[in-house]
């Protein structure tokens, strides 16, 4: 990462206080050490052209107990207009996350999450994660996106379809999760029949998502 795009200040947990109900504000108390601004991807920065994705923060979050915070971090991404990658970090171990968003169309100040990608926890050792500085803003962004959802090449689909395809997996995960509750709960032979026809629809949709997308 050029110099340039260093910014290395310390984000005040209180800063994100008119954003959070209470329960949120004790979770940046209880669970987040400190909240580093590192890096600023922009034009001016990476002398890169930008288009929808005007800039790019790079956000290191360091944690008290190592737990996944995405409603924190759904905080954080609401409160300011740009993209930010989050490197959480806690014993020696990180994970990624960062989101698609876009302008809320009636509160100026906050932003609306489209979808959110984001790593297990690894050794930093192990990072084959990279922002690669080609092209534009959107590109780099566009492309670190498809890195964290398993897919190394950007030309494989639009990133468009990407969203919509990760949409359509988590629905179907959640709908068979439902349906097994359902089978697991009901008593009736038809119902449970027609529900086992429907599972295996969802199963084999979602078997198709993961393997020939």
């Amino acid at each position: 990462m050029p110099n340039t795009a260093k910014v290395n200040r310390v984000i005040p947990k209180n800063a994100f206080d008119t954003y959070t109900t209470a329960k949120q504000k004790k979770l940046f108390t209880d669970l987040i050490a400190r909240i580093t601004w590192t890096h600023k991807l922009s034009p001016d920065t990476i002398n890169l052209e930008a288009k929808d994705i005007k800039e790019i923060q790079i956000f290191r979050i360091e944690l008290k107990v190592k737990e996944e915070i995405q409603s924190v971090l759904d905080v954080i991404d609401k409160a300011i207009p740009y993209h930010i990658v989050f490197i959480i970090e806690h014993d020696g171990k990180i994970y990624l996350s960062t989101s698609t968003k876009h302008a809320h169309p009636t509160k100026e100040d906050n932003a609306v999450i489209d979808w959110t990608f984001k790593t297990s926890w690894f050794s930093p050792s192990k990072n084959t994660y990279r922002l690669h500085l080609k092209k534009s803003i959107d590109a780099v962004f566009h492309d670190f996106c498809f890195q964290l959802s398993g897919k190394s090449e950007i030309s494989s689909m639009p990133f468009q379809d990407l969203i919509e395809h990760k949409r359509r997996i988590d629905t179907l995960e959640k709908e068979i999760a439902k349906i097994k509750v359902r089978i697991s709960n009901g008593k009736q032979f038809n119902r449970k029949v027609e529900l086992n026809l429907r599972l295996k629809e969802a199963e084999d949709e979602l078997q198709s998502l993961l393997t020939n997308p």
